[in-house]
């Protein structure tokens, strides 16, 4: 069976999954520049706000993998309706959240859709045509970062002419249509792999993870070295731990651990977990530095709005290179654009480190680095799949998002401690704080691309083309061992 046998409409399938990926990626940063305003809104403090970000990503990086799972047993456009239903419902309640517990539960909600993006990239190898699954699939995964960048550029002016519930109600718009659209142009899949999960191996993997995460957003008040931080670090790395052993003696595992010592994909994940880093940091380094105001002889003053304009060229050359991103891996095959997109990511960094006195200089800076990103994110998702068998797509790329989430998580807070560490009377960092903040980037993003090299080489046509529909046991024969 040939892939897109039965899809009529191709084109109309994937601006549907990419509107419904794009909405999700916009809220996961969109109200991040925006949390002195809902802090304020709510009556709460500082650090309570902060859950508003952290119970979004300790509830993706939970529900990720095992939406993946579940769409490779029982049908990636269904759960997919599943996942984009409970995005409206999670956004519908922060947009009218008028406390921090009901705004809580609406990010909890929507974090669970986390899952949209290894459903649209599995729906994609089943069914579009061979010829363009690279290309489909590498717009899909940049389409992450371009809406994470995307969510920072317009939360300013949404923030500063409307309130924060607007945030959630103009998302809700496009969910809502990609909801209604999912089920009327996207056919269920014919790839289904028959088994159960194991939800005590899904609870061992929940908690693990929140207790590394939940460590790891706390930094800023438990500091890296407390007891508390390793403490929880610990915990989580012997839960996990405990995770992996229970899988592996597992007949039916949620995430295939054989499938994981692939050195195509853990090598994979090692990038995304370090290029993660660089660009959840970038969402946090960039915004602030440009709004010091310029009497610490080193920032700008910007305006929330203006701020996020800092960032409209790392979004739009994402957006460029992503899309560029499958021409060159039918030349080239994917590993060539992954290691050009570190380097280019790991440039932007070196440049920030020792010129960002000028505004043109942050904004050359913000080009490049969305040019890494996008093609070093749309490459990433393609090597994951040329490594897997279908039947493994929805787990395998799963995981590499949340991969990406927990090197973002890391990023976030590693580069906010090291600016906090140098905080002085006045209130705000130092300038060397910040250049030792943008090397720790460039350093993570360096060994990013050394690890990129590890990655055996693969070119797309024989990849996707191993396989035909429904092969489920083609495992073994495409993947390199470790």
């Amino acid at each position: 069976m040939e892939h897109g046998a039965d899809r009529q409409h191709p084109g109309i399938t994937f601006l549907v999954l990419a509107l419904g990926g794009v909405s999700y990626a916009l809220l996961q940063s969109l109200v991040a520049p925006a949390l002195p305003d809902i802090q304020h809104a709510l009556h709460t403090s500082e650090d309570s706000v902060s859950w508003v970000l952290t119970s979004y990503l300790l509830s993706a990086s939970i529900a990720t993998p095992l939406i993946g799972r579940l769409g490779d047993m029982y049908g990636k456009e269904r759960l997919l309706m599943i996942v984009l239903a409970l995005l409206s419902v999670g956004t519908l309640l922060s947009a009218l959240a008028t406390t921090l517990p009901l705004m809580l539960a609406g990010r909890i909600v929507q974090g669970a859709a986390g899952g949209i993006f290894p459903l649209a990239f599995g729906i994609i190898r089943d069914e579009f045509p061979r010829d363009r699954v690279a290309a489909r699939i590498g717009l899909m995964s940049a389409l992450l970062g371009v809406g994470g960048g995307a969510g920072v550029v317009l939360a300013g002016p949404i923030a500063d002419n409307l309130s924060y519930h607007y945030l959630f109600w103009l998302p809700l718009i496009p969910i809502v249509i990609a909801t209604a659209a999912t089920h009327l142009f996207v056919p269920e899949s014919p790839v289904k792999v028959p088994g159960r999960v194991s939800w005590t191996a899904a609870a061992l993997m929940s908690v693990g993870l929140t207790l590394v995460l939940f460590a790891v957003s706390e930094t800023a008040n438990w500091h890296w070295l407390s007891a508390k931080t390793l403490g929880c670090i610990a915990g989580g790395i012997v839960v996990l731990a405990l995770w992996v052993r229970s899988e592996s003696r597992s007949a039916q595992p949620l995430v295939d651990m054989t499938m994981m010592r692939i050195r195509g994909v853990w090598t994979t994940n090692v990038v995304a977990l370090l290029l993660g880093f660089g660009m959840y940091a970038s969402f946090i380094l960039l915004p602030q530095y440009v709004e010091t105001p310029a009497s610490t002889s080193y920032g700008f003053g910007s305006s929330v709005t203006q701020a996020g304009l800092f960032m409209l060229p790392s979004t739009v050359t994402m957006l460029l290179m992503g899309s560029q991103t499958g021409r060159l891996e039918r030349l080239f095959g994917s590993k060539p654009p992954l290691l050009a997109g570190g380097v280019l990511a790991a440039v932007s960094f070196l440049l920030l480190t020792f010129a960002r006195g000028a505004r043109w200089e942050i904004y050359v800076a913000a080009a490049i680095l969305g040019a890494g990103i996008g093609l070093a994110f749309a490459a990433m998702a393609n090597l994951i799949i040329e490594n897997v068998g279908p039947a493994q797509t929805g787990v395998a790329t799963g995981m590499n998002t949340v991969t990406r989430t927990v090197g973002g998580a890391f990023g976030g807070a590693a580069t906010a401690s090291v600016i906090a560490g140098t905080v002085g009377g006045s209130g705000y960092p130092t300038a060397h704080g910040y250049t030792a903040a943008f090397a720790l980037c460039a350093g993570a993003l360096v060994v990013a691309v050394l690890a990129g090299f590890l990655i055996p080489q693969r070119r797309p046509e024989e990849a996707f083309g191993a396989h035909p529909v429904g092969d489920v046991d083609g495992l073994e024969e495409m993947a390199e061992p470790v």
